[in-house]
């Protein structure tokens, strides 16, 4: 008998939407001495670290895994959940690390080969820059034990690094999304991959986060965002959002880019003007994470149970909620604000235990449908 193979982002999709919910509102709680005992989320390169680690990683792995063995799925899981330990710090530091290092090396090693015979250079692209996101979670482990350790500059890599996966991947899923909507209700064709505009987003925000490492390269670096926020809308123009007003489905993830666009022009402007860079990150690490990926999430729940996606009514209200989370957040420019702090994060885990709540249903229902009930 065949073993049983099950979809990675069955499992690994609910786990980071909670994980997300909670880890934020914990990381405020340590920063503010509420829970003292969460040494590792006391500062705010810990909290980065851990979202970039826990969440954006096991959203990843779900998303490009496909279905494994039970065995595999369920080992990758533990290591994950073991990572996430290290949110303690104390006796399961040390064990947490290794988890936490060994769950984004497999991550790397089942999915980096699976680019490398992709025909265009810029499909290609994909499985190194999984590569890249993976080393810099392993690297990052660093600041735990290493006094100095570069944590900030090494998260701000990720960040970018993350930037130009969620530009490819966002344009990938959005673009023959809109193409099918565009032939089925006016029967004509949208605008597509747009593969010239994707390859000069590729060369900038490949180029990017390399120039950070030069002298002074953070202007050059501001530079190349300014352009590529520029380009991320036009490209958001070509999908033709006006023409898509009555699928939320299809305006979630557009709306996800858009903050890709705005999050690398706070960038710029952040290099140049008083606002921190870390504040202006968070367009991208909440406004446009958020939105994307719980799109993503969704959208391939709703798919794998044979729905139509306009068929879920949550795209809306989850757009406002990291909207809303991104403006609040994007609003404190230094640590004393706390009101500010605690809304933004409240809508950020609204957000994320909707998305838990939905993906759930999709999930029993694809089940259903897989077995013939």
């Amino acid at each position: 008998m065949k073993a049983e193979r099950i979809p990675a982002w069955q499992v690994l999709f609910p786990l980071a939407a909670l994980h997300a919910a909670v880890a934020v509102p914990l990381s405020l709680g340590a920063m503010y001495g509420m829970l003292p005992w969460l040494t590792p989320l006391v500062t705010p390169a810990g909290h980065a670290r851990e979202l970039l680690s826990g969440f954006a990683l096991a959203v990843i792995a779900g998303y490009l895994l496909g279905p494994l063995g039970r065995r595999q799925l369920w080992g990758l899981v533990a290591l994950w959940a073991l990572g996430r330990l290290g949110m303690a710090g104390g006796g399961w530091l040390g064990i947490a690390s290794l988890a936490d290092a060994l769950f984004a090396a497999i991550v790397a090693w089942w999915i980096v080969p699976r680019f490398a015979a992709a025909k265009k250079w810029r499909n290609r692209v994909l499985g190194p820059l999984i590569g890249v996101i993976c080393l810099v979670a392993v690297v990052t482990l660093g600041m735990r034990y290493i006094a100095g350790w570069p944590t900030f500059s090494l998260l701000q890599q990720g960040v970018f690094w993350l930037v130009l996966l969620m530009t490819f991947m966002g344009g990938r899923l959005i673009a023959p999304a809109v193409n099918g909507y565009f032939k089925r209700y006016f029967h004509k064709s949208g605008a597509g991959v747009q593969p010239r505009l994707e390859a000069a987003l590729i060369f900038l925000l490949g180029v990017l986060p390399l120039t950070l490492w030069l002298p002074y390269g953070r202007f050059i670096a501001a530079l190349l965002a300014l352009v590529a926020g520029v380009l991320v809308a036009y490209r958001i123009r070509g999908f033709a959002p006006w023409q898509c007003r009555k699928r939320p489905d299809l305006l979630a993830p557009m709306a996800g880019y858009a903050w890709l666009a705005a999050g690398l022009w706070l960038y710029a402007v952040a290099v140049v003007g008083p606002m921190p860079v870390s504040t202006a990150l968070h367009g991208v690490t909440v406004g446009a994470l958020g939105t994307l990926s719980s799109s993503v999430m969704l959208r391939q729940a709703v798919s794998r149970a044979k729905v139509r996606p306009d068929s879920e009514r949550v795209f809306l209200p989850l757009v406002l909620l990291f909207a809303g989370a991104t403006v609040l957040r994007l609003m404190v420019w230094s640590p004393g604000s706390s009101a500010a702090l605690w809304a933004a994060a409240l809508c950020w885990s609204a957000a994320w235990l909707g998305v838990a709540w939905r993906l759930r249903y999709w999930i029993i229902a694809a089940r259903k449908r897989a077995s013939g009930r």
